[in-house]
């Protein structure tokens, strides 16, 4: 995204915020491509068969997006990083429905390999549920390390993005990326060998 679309969206968010419609209806065009992306990031994680088809995923977080009463958006990046937690939960909850009308047959699974959320090469795949459950619990322990997590794994965000979104140095988000990894990869051991 060049430049002036980032100042372009900044602006348009600032004037939704204020209420002004017409900056609502002319966002949409603006932030399309960026949000089939971040689409396309989160759906390339899922098992090929998956029906959850971009197009959807990226209405449906923009519902919701345009649902959220008085939005406090500070800017691009923070914008983007609110629709990688729409696209997150739609996802989770999509593969919570998908889980309970099999009724405990296939779980959902995605690779964590392209963020390095474990270490490169083992090909883990990991339940998208079980991953949002230790999600939650790291976030009851430490939601700045959680959100590096969600903003990077779920948004595609690099460290400096997330760095802004968080209103941290790089060197934060780095220390908080690779605690929480291993903090995850325990967790998510642990509860895959106790069966859960």
């Amino acid at each position: 995204m060049g430049h002036e679309s980032a100042g372009e969206i900044t602006q348009l968010l600032q004037g939704w915020r204020s209420g002004d419609r017409k900056a609502l209806d002319a966002l949409l065009p603006v932030v399309y491509k960026e949000l089939q992306r971040l689409a396309h990031f989160q759906l390339r994680k899922e098992r090929p068969d998956h029906t959850l088809q971009s197009a959807a995923l990226v209405n449906e977080a923009y519902l919701r997006l345009v649902g959220l009463n008085a939005p406090q958006w500070e800017g691009r990046s923070h914008f983007f990083a609110i629709a990688a937690q729409q696209m997150r939960q739609i996802l989770v909850d999509y593969a919570r429905r998908h889980r309970a009308g099999k009724r405990g047959g296939a779980v959902e699974t995605l690779s964590l390999d392209d963020t390095g959320l474990l270490e490169p090469g083992k090909g883990k795949d990991l339940d998208i549920v079980a991953l949002d459950d230790a999600l939650k619990a790291l976030a009851k322990i430490d939601p700045r390390k959680a959100q590096v997590v969600e903003l990077r794994f779920f948004g595609g965000l690099n460290v400096d993005e997330i760095a802004e979104v968080l209103k941290v140095s790089v060197i934060t988000v780095a220390r908080d990326w690779s605690t929480a990894r291993a903090w995850l990869h325990r967790e998510m051991s642990r509860e895959s060998s106790d069966g859960r």
